[in-house]
């Protein structure tokens, strides 16, 4: 049985931006229908929307999936 190797993620936050980045990068040599469940399971549960792909020479292909950033305002003053 052919062991499946996972994509590399890497996270992106500014906090002067609306929205927060999930970068999902592929090698070539992933299975491309797994790339393709772990990035529906990203939008699914973790409310993340596909923003851009990209397929590199070679056959590598990067993801970039983002959602919007909540802030929360306090709306009780503090304790003291």
């Amino acid at each position: 049985m052919k062991e499946i190797a996972h994509p590399q993620t890497q996270l992106k936050r500014d906090s002067s931006k609306p929205f927060e980045y999930l970068i999902v990068t592929a090698r070539p040599d992933h299975d491309l229908e797994a790339v393709r469940r772990q990035l529906a399971e990203y939008a699914e549960y973790g409310k993340w929307d596909l923003h851009r792909t990209r397929l590199y020479m070679g056959g590598a292909r990067r993801y970039w999936m983002r959602r919007r950033i909540l802030r929360v305002e306090r709306t009780l003053p503090p304790i003291q």
